[in-house]
């Protein structure tokens, strides 16, 4: 079964340095019907003005991801990190025990656009952890790339949730497949539109996919989106 959450229905809030869209409930949005998603509970698209951002805060036993479309984000943390995050680049914290972080629009004149995702932890309590990586999407397109894994196989992050993360970007009339370990996913689409089982999907929208072997992916335009393979 594959159920479109489409990106004009998601929550929103403009607090104007801050522009979210959220798919799931979070802050001051709520909708007790898109809480969360299998082990998936936030994506957020954020568009964050020049010189502003989350000034430091604090999160535990929760799975954080983030993943730059435009500009860049400068993290300071609790575990002494002090990173600048750029497209290309994921962004992998465990927040575990505890811990404190600021996450800052560095630039004067650029607007920071990122997707801000959080997956629900199978071990609590864990030491907290921070770490960075570019990745080849852009680079390699027509090819899912494995971002975050529990086993951090084939290069990916470790994470300590029941949830896989892949990217992939498709030139005009490219196409990938997956197939799914236990028949659950969500795909969300970051650019462009992609296609599955004949219906487009376009920037924003999300894709919950329940009880499917395989999916396949085309893109007529040309897209990009992210896969969560979900226990």
């Amino acid at each position: 079964m594959l159920v479109i959450r489409e990106a004009a229905k998601r929550g929103h809030a403009n607090h104007g340095w801050l522009d979210s869209h959220f798919s799931f409930s979070f802050a001051e949005y709520y909708d007790p019907a898109q809480m969360s998603f299998r082990s998936l509970r936030v994506i957020n698209e954020d568009f964050v003005a020049p010189a502003m951002g989350f000034g430091k805060h604090p999160h535990r036993d929760m799975e954080i991801l983030t993943y730059v479309l435009e500009g860049a984000v400068k993290h300071e943390d609790t575990t002494g990190a002090s990173e600048t995050l750029i497209p290309g680049e994921l962004q992998h914290m465990s927040a575990g025990s505890g811990v404190r972080h600021s996450e800052m629009n560095p630039s004067d004149t650029e607007t920071l656009h990122l997707l801000q995702i959080w997956l629900m932890p199978n071990k609590m309590g864990i030491p907290p952890k921070y770490e960075q990586k570019k990745f080849s999407v852009q680079e390699e397109p027509n090819k899912l790339h494995l971002l975050a894994s529990e086993d951090a196989r084939d290069g990916s992050f470790q994470i300590f949730s029941d949830a896989e993360l892949l990217a992939a970007k498709l030139e005009p009339k490219g196409t990938v497949k997956h197939t799914f370990k236990h028949g659950y996913g969500w795909l969300q689409v970051a650019r462009g539109e992609v296609t599955v089982a004949g219906g487009v999907l376009k920037a924003g929208d999300g894709l919950a996919i329940t009880d499917e072997a395989t999916l396949e992916i085309t893109s007529a335009a040309g897209g990009e989106f992210l896969l969560f393979d979900l226990a």
